[in-house]
């Protein structure tokens, strides 16, 4: 094998992995659409709503309750999140709401739900 087989096996390797570990499911984590995500939310007092967009794409308009805790500083944050509450997520299109979940199963949480489609297909009240 010459090195540049072995570079390219390597490549390929990184990409398959890097492709799984984004779209990857997680777990326990429940996908609900925008009307199972609403009245799930009216229907359960024990929960907690987080917005992981960053506080510029918040200022558009955010889900009534919604605790705005931003991917990118959920790791450093998820003591601020009640793990004995089933926690909902939500972000821009559902991508990063999953990856908050991927994180947050990391750490132990179990009751863990997002918005599929994101606030772009939410049909809700919005608070700006």
């Amino acid at each position: 094998m010459d090195f540049k087989l072995i570079f390219n096996i390597i490549v390929v390797v990184f990409l398959i992995w890097f492709v799984y570990s984004r779209f990857a499911g997680v777990k326990g984590l429940k996908h609900l659409v925008p009307d199972q995500f609403q009245d799930e939310l009216k229907g359960n007092h024990n929960k907690v709503l987080i917005d992981v967009r960053e506080p510029g794409e918040v200022k558009q308009g955010y889900i009534p309750g919604a605790l705005n805790i931003p991917l990118s500083q959920i790791k450093n944050r998820v003591g601020e999140i009640p793990k004995d509450k089933s926690v909902y997520l939500y972000c821009r299109s559902g991508m990063r709401s999953k990856q908050a979940a991927r994180i947050l199963s990391k750490n132990g949480f179990q009751e863990l739900a997002h918005l599929q489609g994101g606030i772009m297909s939410w049909k809700g009240k919005l608070t700006k």
